[in-house]
């Protein structure tokens, strides 16, 4: 990963103490849920902003493969962009090999396509996203993050000491300086997706703090591993995705939305400079 940094200033890690309960580990069960949840909303993308064909690279989480992101994939299709996974087999913990294969898949699919891309990452799949975007701030048109902890300390997350018994790169070896050079976004529209009811890794650590008016927050509830079938994510994602490239704006729920979706989308947590943390 390249250790350039944007001029921000760095922010503090979110250490162990903000690690989610094992209740809420327990509670991650909610995914079925979340999965069931799904099918209706298909049945509404009709209704939502269509795509503009550009290309989508979605990454999965940690211990995924492209298997568990199949149903998102399908349903960034169906509203018209051309998304794609990823080829690299299960996310087993950042490797140079593993930086290597995500970097050429972008290239790959950018020199396709001749337009820039926009990546989509699920968990650890976020992390990578934003550190390839700023790797490649030309060809990358925005970044979404969902329930991603770059802005944590590896003793948040519950699965800290799993990542470190497989990962190429356990999280001690990592440079502090580089986990806070992570935490600063990349140079293009980015848009971090998170619950507050997340399990396996603390919500705070994946929330962005940056006051550029292209970086944003939205709360969507559900637990961690049900995100990319979360018919609020879907919502979210429909409407980031269609963002005209250049003219990006905040996210605002749309006057049919906002009944549904007001507890999920309160004013504070859309946009602003309102830290989401000290609410």
């Amino acid at each position: 990963m390249n250790g350039n940094s944007t001029a921000e200033p760095a922010r503090d890690l979110i250490d162990h103490s903000h690690r989610p309960s094992k209740l809420l580990l327990l509670l991650e069960g909610r995914a079925v849920y979340d999965a069931a949840s799904m099918l209706p909303m298909l049945a509404m993308k009709r209704f939502l902003p269509q795509g503009d064909n550009h290309p989508v690279l979605v990454l999965p989480g940690f211990l995924a493969s492209s298997k568990s992101t199949s149903p998102l994939r399908k349903y960034l299709a169906d509203l018209g962009y051309r998304s794609h996974r990823w080829k690299l087999g299960y996310n087993m913990g950042y490797s140079h090999g593993l930086h290597d294969g995500m970097r050429d898949r972008v290239i790959e699919l950018v020199e396709r396509y001749g337009e820039k891309i926009s990546l989509v990452g699920w968990s650890l799949g976020g992390v990578y996203a934003r550190e390839l975007a700023r790797e490649m701030p030309d060809i990358v048109r925005q970044v979404i993050t969902m329930g991603s902890p770059f802005r944590g300390h590896p003793s948040s997350s519950n699965v800290h000491k799993i990542f470190n018994m497989i990962s190429d790169l356990p999280y001690e070896k990592i440079p502090n300086d580089f986990l806070q050079h992570m935490a600063v976004p990349p140079p293009m529209p980015t848009t971090a997706l998170y619950t507050r009811g997340d399990g396996v890794v603390a919500w705070q650590s994946t929330v962005e703090l940056s006051d550029r008016l292209d970086v944003e927050n939205i709360h969507v509830g559900g637990s961690h591993l049900g995100l990319g079938f979360n018919p609020r994510v879907l919502v979210a994602l429909a409407d980031r995705l269609a963002q005209p490239e250049g003219n990006w704006q905040p996210f605002k729920p749309s006057v049919w939305m906002k009944p549904v979706f007001k507890n999920w989308y309160p004013d504070w947590l859309v946009h602003g400079k309102e830290n989401p943390l000290k609410v």
